[in-house]
């Protein structure tokens, strides 16, 4: 669009968060889509806060999509900033990790969250459907998922909890609420306090 500026900025926090670093990356690496231009909204009404979290004072629009730019100035949208998951300080992106866990042979279908935790701030989860005819916890556990990743990807991306389901929550048109399955997990495994003092 004319009169519009498109960038890739370094992701360091969370959405919900006001303090970001918008230092441009170049083409190739991932990180948060960032656009300005005469066509960008002034913000949304009657939310100055809501509308710091997101337009930063030198106009720039945080869109919550993460991108990487080619060297043709196309972007490759490759994900939501809002699904990071931050653990003891390193970046970890779901669906990197659900792309490698679709790779085990027995996994159909797979989905990564993050969940509170005390010490390092988030840990990984992985909700995994097997593919058809196998059985959790007899065809496939949680410790020969997580001996798979071992060696394969980052030691702080191994899930550090392994759910097997049978379906995903997700809205009537099929999108997956991710949202949906941290709520649950927070309730199962009684993380309530810990999300407090995480968010505090």
């Amino acid at each position: 669009m004319p009169q519009t500026e498109i960038k890739i900025a370094v992701l360091e926090a969370k959405p919900e968060s006001s303090v970001a670093s918008q230092d441009t990356l170049p083409c190739g690496q991932q990180g948060e889509v960032c656009v300005r231009g005469y066509a960008l909204m002034k913000g949304y009404d009657g939310d100055p806060e809501g509308t710091a979290q997101v337009i930063q004072p030198d106009g720039w629009l945080r869109t919550g999509d993460l991108g990487v730019m080619r060297e043709d100035g196309c972007i490759h949208i490759t994900g939501r900033s809002r699904d990071v998951i931050i653990r003891g300080g390193e970046n970890i992106y779901p669906r990197e990790v659900e792309e490698f866990l679709y790779t085990h042979p027995k996994v159909g279908e797979v989905q990564v969250i993050g969940i509170p935790n005390a010490r390092l701030g988030e840990i990984v989860v992985a909700w995994i459907r097997l593919r058809p005819g196998l059985r959790p916890e007899i065809d496939a556990t949680e410790e020969e998922i997580r001996q798979f990743c071992q060696g394969q990807i980052a030691y702080y991306k191994v899930p550090e909890h392994v759910r097997f389901v049978t379906e995903f929550p997700a809205t009537l048109s099929g999108k997956i609420q991710k949202y949906k399955m941290r709520e649950f997990e927070i309730e199962a495994r009684g993380l309530q306090a810990v999300e407090k003092t995480a968010m505090a």
